[in-house]
């Protein structure tokens, strides 16, 4: 059993990682609403530039779906990016992440009939770096700068680029995103999502195009200028939103551990406090059973 010195020193220990804890968890609440703010905020125009997309294409029909962006690459092998953290302390957030790749992998190698090895990563953030080097799965980029925490559209663009170079080079078949989709404070979800080749319009998006080419709708200069010019920027816009979501994602998981990890060091310092009184009060009683016996001996 412990004595009451190792008590007082396990009790002042967990109150230091309580504030430790406590710490993280405004820190986190703090850049989650910053981050939070910027996600919600991307997503309207993420969203309307895809309808504008679709929309085109729609507009120019086979035009449009001849565009090599628009067809499977010459390649065999899937390039994949993958989003995770720079750091931990953030409860499941890159566990999740790395089942879902998991049981993505199995899956696709299955249906295509290849070996993971035909899978090439690119990679934004140290956790799934050190993930996939231990899995020996071949990384072909490991993107470090800018800092996940410092993106901004700029950056996002050349990342988008960088992918668009690989894909028209003839290396890849096609070009996937891993990232994690926040959807609440309390629920984000690990989501594959199509890069290249871009999705082909809808039937809805065609019959609204079709609806709308020679309607109210004015396209200046034309169609096919304005589509060539927008889809590279629709390709940023989707790598820009993912990575914010993950970043947004990552804090949250952070924010909801570390709240955690205060309640319980809480719980675990007045269980400690209660065991420590009631040791002490044994060491009084004790004390004051040894005075009064040695008083009743001298009588």
């Amino acid at each position: 059993m412990a004595s009451v010195k190792e008590l007082r020193i396990r009790i002042k220990s967990v109150g230091n990682i309580k504030q430790i804890t406590r710490a993280m968890e405004m820190v986190s609440t703090t850049k989650l609403r910053r981050f939070q703010d910027r996600a919600v905020a991307s997503r309207p125009y993420a969203e309307e530039i895809a309808n504008l997309v679709q929309h085109l294409a729609g507009v120019l029909g086979d035009e449009a779906l001849d565009q090599p962006l628009f067809q499977p690459g010459a390649g065999e092998k899937t390039a994949l990016l993958v989003v995770s953290s720079d750091r931990g302390l953030c409860g499941a957030y890159n566990s999740n992440l790395f089942h879902k790749l998991e049981d993505w992998l199995k899956v696709h190698c299955a249906e295509h009939e290849i070996e993971e090895s035909q899978v090439d990563f690119f990679v934004y953030g140290r956790k799934a770096n050190q993930y996939l080097r231990k899995r020996k799965l071949t990384i072909a980029k490991y993107i470090t700068e800018p800092a996940l925490e410092s993106i901004d559209f700029a950056a996002a663009a050349r990342v988008a680029r960088s992918l668009v170079d690989v894909f028209a080079s003839g290396q890849y078949r096609e070009v996937k995103i891993l990232y994690t989709a926040f959807q609440s404070m309390v629920r984000y979800t690990p989501t594959f999502a199509d890069f290249l080749p871009v999705a082909p319009p809808s039937a809805d998006s065609e019959q609204s195009g079709t609806d709308k080419s020679d309607g109210d709708m004015i396209l200046e200069p034309d169609a096919k200028s304005i589509f060539e010019h927008l889809v590279p920027r629709y390709l940023e816009t989707r790598i820009f939103n993912a990575l914010l979501e993950s970043l947004t994602s990552e804090y949250a998981s952070r924010r909801f551990s570390m709240k955690n990890a205060t309640d319980a060091a809480t719980d675990m310092q007045k269980a400690l406090k209660g065991q420590y009184n009631r040791l002490r009060q044994e060491n009084i009683t004790k004390e004051l059973l040894d005075i009064v016996g040695g008083a009743e001996a001298v009588k």
